[in-house]
């Protein structure tokens, strides 16, 4: 396997896995535009794991404001799962974000996604209570 940043030509690759991964919620502003536009803003910071065969094994898209880091689309295929894939995109990205000084980060899991959850908990992350998420259109 080949860690590497994620790059905007990657584009359509992860888009399709995530579009095939099941609890992954994807929207508007996960068109080619916009996560073009995260990854100039958040240089060197998100994560793709290429098979040797060449295809797209996993991605994590990796970003901060300057306080907080933040993890979205952290997805591994069916056929790469349990071989810690995910677990090394996400310690990549941590490893990033401490080279900027950023010193916590956070990510958000919806509910159904019984997976996810499962795989955050199982590698440390902790599930916060208390913590209300609103959003509004600009």
């Amino acid at each position: 396997m080949i860690y590497r940043e994620m790059t905007k030509e990657d584009y359509d690759a992860a888009y399709s896995l995530w579009k095939n991964t099941e609890g992954m919620g994807l929207s508007a502003a996960d068109s080619r535009e916009e996560i073009s536009r995260f990854l100039e803003r958040n240089l060197g910071l998100s994560q793709v794991c290429v098979s040797l065969e060449g295809g797209l094994a996993g991605t994590a898209l990796c970003g901060h404001d300057g306080r907080r880091g933040f993890l979205y689309h952290v997805a591994v295929s069916g056929e790469h799962r349990g071989k810690g894939i995910g677990r090394r995109m996400v310690s990549n990205c941590l490893k990033a974000l401490r080279a900027e000084g950023i010193a916590k980060c956070h990510l958000m899991v919806i509910g159904s996604n019984t997976d996810g959850q499962r795989f955050w908990s199982g590698i440390g992350w902790e599930l916060r209570d208390g913590i209300l998420l609103y959003s509004q259109a600009t």
